[in-house]
């Protein structure tokens, strides 16, 4: 070690474990785990070869991309055009089945027109919106990168000479420039993907959604394939693209840092960094645009007119469908793939330090990228169950189907696991685990990632059992309307309040057994595992918006309200669906961002987090707090922009001349306008206070307060995550409940416009910024703190704690 490298590093990161221990010790204690090293690096090897795993990714994740374009080239076969419709005929082209319409003599020709108008100028709201926010987003994108650069470049002063390796003192590691110029790179390529993500899922959506209006004529079992299809096409577009462009850096970095593993990995995590900022605006912006539209709509249009919802009348009928697909299929992809990256980047980084980086055991390090591999293939054939193996033929079917899907996944995927472990780990091997190496055998990394699979479907059901109106939570949600609003809210509160329970178990019961069997390592991996069906999560997903807005373009369109019903049974179904999304999406978030937090601790130097240290205490606490502060903002930016849009609806209500009888044309466009004006400037003060949150404390008060503020916001932020985005599920499906009227008890509740919907309207309002805005974006805002924390660990290490260190 040369001289002057022997100071404050040196004694953070050479002891062998979190207590503090005498030299000797230590050099016996590395030396040992140095023996255990090499005995099971000889005596345990895995059946897969370095080779078979460098074809095996790439391929899996170009299966993926050709599946996703399959699906596509089925859905462009539902034609917008009339003379391509009648053309077409047959059973499977055109509109050669029975149509609604011809029952009820209404015009073919002018209803695709119609509907080929709606979905152009809802494309063309989406395209806009998102070409604006990424103009914003790409400047921050440019500073920060910046800012990453100079700060973990100055690290070492800005030094080109090697430097000895953080967990290996007796080895050299590539510069700490270079880590600080690779990391940039990497933060630019997860945050272009993430863009990619989020733009591609919302044209599809787009594309989708008026042919899913149109096949609803033919039945809803049409619709419903032509809906899941366009959601797969995302699904295994974004699950793809993220493992083969994670799959390219990895390997293009390989060739710089050649057997610097703890480097490579290291400057890997600026993937997830990049993937989860670019995800917080997307869902913030996203979020806000389409709240504002929607409560706008609803409380003008719904409550104040007793218009129907979608009601081509509505000035904000648009602006309320272009939200759908920027806010829950632009912001909802780039958060996944987000969780995607920071999973894999977690487990990539603990995986370098252990026997797999030391030994260079490339397909035991690529373990992670294997599972996600797996995914795509079970994924894939699960898909083949919801449109080709089994045909859905009444409403009832929908949602059954939608289930299937996980469980079918989730079962499958348990299969995938235990053969791709049995290939790819060797019997035995250690994990790293705070300065000590764990010896694990690869079939109990088998089950962390298991029980990551399994806790997400648990999350999942019991996300369902609140927020679908099948079950009584919603249903008594639904029955509190009687007596007003007020008890409505009330309802809705103690509902989401209580679904908050069984997930936090399944989540602490994962993160127990996990990290008994392999440490850090093993939360990170069951993180994966609940992210491993991703594909079929996001199609399910996207299922939702696509047919909300084909609901809606059926409305303006003056189809049949027999569509409409269609519709509108495909979007209840999708509504539920979507809040299992969200459960999975924040019970991964959870397990996401303790991984990290666990890899933040080890590079930082913490030795021990100690809550009874006041360093450690008033992080805790000020942690705590900020997913309260950040809920504030969102749901504020949520209301002033509502207030906007509301006053905009009226006045259009008021002086456009023949507005309510039909014969006047509302102003769509300024109501776009006020959306896409008010989530531009909306979104930068909770995105300012996610990303200069860690970058303050960090510099100013050290990395013990940090892991506090942390270790908090993950505590605080999941529970309530959980809570409002149930919360807004139910009360949005206790609406539905009564408009469908599909029971005894609905119907005395009913019909639409009855004192009780007015008051379920209020509550699916209020709900709203809740589910949709606050409560996804909760769950980015906890992993986006730890993963920047990482990339910027080794800062923090050398120069945080300013404050501290004068005063």
């Amino acid at each position: 070690m040369p001289p002057g490298d022997t100071g404050e590093c040196a004694e953070r990161d050479g002891l062998p474990s979190p207590t503090a221990a005498a030299s000797a010790a230590s050099l016996t204690s590395r030396a040992r785990g140095n023996v255990v090293l090499g005995f099971l690096a000889a005596t345990a090897m895995a059946i897969l070869s370095e080779l078979a795993t460098e074809v095996f990714i790439p391929i899996t994740a170009v299966i993926g991309i050709a599946f996703a374009v399959v699906q596509w080239v089925l859905v462009s076969r539902v034609k917008l055009s009339p003379a391509a419709a009648v053309a077409g005929g047959g059973k499977n082209g055109g509109y050669g089945d029975y149509l609604i319409e011809e029952e009820e003599g209404l015009n073919d020709h002018n209803v695709v027109v119609k509907c080929a108008e709606i979905q152009k100028a809802i494309s063309e709201g989406a395209t806009s919106f998102l070409y604006t926010e990424y103009q914003y987003v790409g400047i921050f994108m440019s500073i920060f990168a910046v800012v990453i650069f100079l700060f973990l470049g100055s690290v070492e002063g800005f030094s080109t000479k090697s430097q000895p390796c953080t967990y290996s003192k007796d080895k050299y590691c590539k510069p700490a420039l270079f880590n600080a110029l690779f990391s940039t790179v990497a933060f630019l390529l997860g945050a272009i993907t993430s863009l990619v993500s989020g733009f591609l899922g919302m044209k599809i959506a787009t594309y989708a959604n008026a042919r899913t209006t149109l096949e609803a004529r033919k039945g809803v079992g049409k619709a419903f394939i032509t809906a899941f299809r366009s959601g797969a096409v995302m699904g295994f577009l974004l699950a793809s693209s993220g493992l083969v462009v994670l799959y390219i850096a990895i390997n293009a970095f390989k060739l710089y840092y050649g057997d610097d593993w703890e480097g490579l990995f290291e400057s890997i995590t600026g993937y997830g960094l990049g993937g989860s900022s670019m995800a917080l605006f997307g869902r913030v912006g996203g979020g806000i645009y389409t709240k504002a539209a929607d409560v706008g709509a609803d409380l003008v249009g719904k409550v104040e007119r007793n218009i129907p919802e979608d009601d081509p009348r509505n000035p904000a009928v648009i602006a309320d469908n272009v939200g759908d697909n920027v806010g829950d299929i632009a912001g909802m992809g780039s958060d996944l793939f987000g969780s995607y990256a920071e999973s894999s980047c977690a487990a990539l980084v603990v995986a370098s330090i252990s026997s797999f980086g030391i030994n260079h055991d490339f397909t035991g390090m690529c373990f992670p990228l294997l599972v996600s591999s797996v995914g795509i293939i079970v994924c894939l054939i699960t898909t083949l169950f919801a449109t080709d193996f089994f045909e859905i033929k009444a409403v009832k079917e929908i949602e059954p189907a939608l289930k299937k899907q996980l469980i079918i996944s989730t079962a499958l995927m348990t299969v995938g696991i235990a053969i791709i472990t049995w290939l790819a780990l060797p019997a035995k091997f250690t994990i790293f685990n705070f300065g000590a190496q764990k010896e694990v055998t690869n079939w109990g990394l088998f089950f962390c990632v298991a029980i990551g699979l399994w806790a997400g479907l648990i999350i999942g059901f019991v996300t369902e059992y609140y927020t679908s109106n099948a079950y009584s939570p919603v249903q008594d949600v639904a029955d509190s309307c009687r007596t007003g609003a007020a008890t409505n809210v009330i309802f809705g509160l103690a509902l989401g309040y209580k679904s908050v329970i069984i997930p936090i178990f399944a989540i602490a019961v994962s993160i127990y057994v996990s990290f008994s069997i392999a440490a850090m390592y093993g939360i990170a991996v069951a993180a994966l595992g609940m992210l491993s069906t991703i594909a079929t999560g996001l199609a399910i997903d996207a299922y939702g918006p696509i047919s909300d807005n084909a609901g809606g373009i059926a409305e303006m369109a003056g189809m049949s309200h027999r569509i409409r019903e269609r519709t509108d049974a495909l979007d209840a179904a999708g509504n539920t669906t979507a809040a299992i999304g969200k459960g999975f999406a924040i019970g991964s978030a959870a397990l996401v961002s303790l991984a990290l937090f666990g890899a933040f601790v080890s590079r930082a130097g913490v030795k021990v987090v100690d809550v009874l240290s006041p360093k450690v205490f008033i992080g805790l606490i000020v942690g705590a707090m900020l997913p309260y502060w950040f809920s504030a903002m969102t749901m504020k930016s949520v209301g002033s922009a509502a207030l906007k849009m509301v006053e905009e609806v009226r006045r259009q209500f008021n002086t456009i001349p023949g507005l309510m009888e039909g014969t006047g044309k509302p102003d769509y466009a300024t109501c776009v306008k006020i959306s896409t004006d008010a989530s531009i400037k909306e979104m930068i003060p909770p995105g300012a206070l996610v990303m200069l949150t860690p970058l303050i404390v960090g510099t100013l008060f050290g990395v013990e307060t940090l892991s506090g503020v942390l270790a908090g916001a993950l505590v605080s932020g999941v529970q309530i995550a959980i809570s409002a985005s149930n919360t807004g599920g139910a009360w949005d499906n206790a609406k539905k409940y009564i408009e469908a009227g599909a029971s005894e008890h609905a119907r005395t509740l009913g019909p639409k416009g009855s004192d009780c919907h007015k008051a379920a309207v209020i509550g699916d309002t209020i709900g709203d910024p809740l589910k949709d805005t606050s409560g996804p974006s909760l769950n980015i805002l906890i992993k986006l703190m730890a993963v920047e924390s990482l990339v910027f660990a080794p800062f923090f290490a050398t120069h945080g704690g300013l404050l501290f260190k004068y005063f």
